[in-house]
């Protein structure tokens, strides 16, 4: 019943809350961390505090959260620069990675790419929503790789979400052939989803979006790395400039809306699940093939809906644009966007421009034309959206 699935979500906000509040109990979080410093950010307590919070929070050594940092993918690429050298191999063992990233590895030849600076890439394809264990043993026994990038979620491919179990046996695997390989996790759209989070089952670095869980709706940019504090000093040196790393960089007034959303994630995560799950459910009913199923454990916030239908795609994620706070008067249309090969139709009728945990919904313009459902930061709005948008398609 439905009622047992959001009774689960309940437990684990509930846990999740109190990691949160412990955190800013331990760390001291006080009103003195809500201002700013100016020019070089020299003694930004408030900046050092959020730091502090999220190392506590995900039990790392150290934390990068900074509103410099413009997207996820902004993130995901300084970690890249900052631990990778010329003739380093980056290996993705989930297939390829997001669409966002194939100019910062370099797929479409980029001149500012990794493989433009002599970095090498490969990956290695899930068999069965899993890793594929047998080749990823053989070929670290073959390869000297630097660097192991797991994308947890599922981006725009056609899969489910790496479990923070299924993210441990591999770990495990990976660290016991060579314990010098840099396992690193993209979290995006997964944080406070379960309870634990990577760097407690043995990732060494993890990054992640602030417009996405952990801003709870109010961080309005911004993302974090944290993980082993030799290389959050990697990657402090790659967003600031060598010799100055994380003693630089003021907050511009964004510690309090990091604290604040960061306090409200574990109940707006949760919100953005029960939408999830009560989309799936109607969706499921009306025989629509949807990922993960309403009653299926959930390891991110994103519901795939595919539709194999570009009209009813367009038409579904109208319908959520339609029900909008923000824009609900805007028609979508597909169009080419930065970071993308194909088409991409996108609700996002955000408070924060291209927020994912407002309630939004996109999806490339190809077979078999999913749409990408996340967000809520009610369940009641969720609920809201989710019903106009299935109107839309009937």
């Amino acid at each position: 019943m439905l009622e047992d699935v959001f009774k689960n979500i309940d437990d684990i906000c509930m846990f999740n809350s109190k990691k949160v509040l412990e955190a800013f109990w331990k760390c001291h979080v006080s009103e003195a961390h809500f201002t700013s410093t100016s020019g070089y950010g020299y003694g930004d307590i408030g900046r050092d505090t959020v730091e502090e919070v999220y190392k506590t929070i995900f039990k790392a050594e150290d934390a990068l959260v900074r509103n410099q940092f413009i997207s996820g993918t902004h993130a995901l690429s300084t970690a890249f620069f900052g631990l990778l050298r010329p003739g380093d191999l980056l290996l993705s063992i989930c297939g390829k990675p997001y669409d966002t990233l194939d100019s910062v590895i370099g797929f479409n030849n980029n001149l500012s790419s990794l493989k433009s600076f002599g970095i090498n890439y490969d990956q290695i394809e899930l068999v069965d929503n899993d890793f594929n264990y047998d080749v990823i043993s053989k070929y670290l026994r073959k390869n000297k790789v630097k660097v192991i990038e797991i994308q947890r979620s599922i981006g725009y491919s056609d899969r489910k979400c790496i479990s923070i179990e299924q993210l441990e046996k591999v770990i495990k695997l990976i660290k016991s052939i060579d314990k010098d390989i840099i396992v690193m996790v993209d979290n995006c759209y997964c944080e406070f989803v379960g309870k634990k989070e990577p760097i407690e089952v043995g990732a060494d670095i993890c990054v992640g979006s602030l417009i996405k869980n952990l801003g709870g709706g109010i961080a309005s940019n911004g993302a974090y790395i944290v993980g082993r504090s030799d290389l959050i000093h990697l990657c402090s040196e790659r967003l600031n400039v060598a010799g100055e790393a994380k003693e630089v960089g003021l907050s511009l007034g964004a510690n309090k809306m990091f604290l604040q959303g960061l306090y409200f994630a574990p109940s707006v995560v949760a919100s953005a699940l029960k939408t999830n799950v009560y989309a799936a459910y109607l969706l499921e009913d009306l025989g629509y093939e949807v990922s993960p199923k309403w009653n299926e454990e959930k390891s991110d916030i994103v519901l795939a809906i595919k539709f194999n239908d570009r009209n009813k795609l367009i038409k579904f994620v109208e319908g959520i644009q339609s029900a909008s706070a923000i824009d609900a008067s805007c028609v979508p249309i597909p169009t080419k966007m930065p970071g993308y090969d194909d088409e991409i139709i996108m609700a996002s009728g955000s408070f924060t421009q291209g927020s994912s945990i407002e309630i939004s919904c996109d999806g490339p313009l190809r077979s078999p034309y999913i749409a990408y459902l996340q967000g809520g930061l009610t369940f009641e709005y969720g609920k809201i959206a989710v019903l106009k948008a299935i109107e839309n398609i009937k």
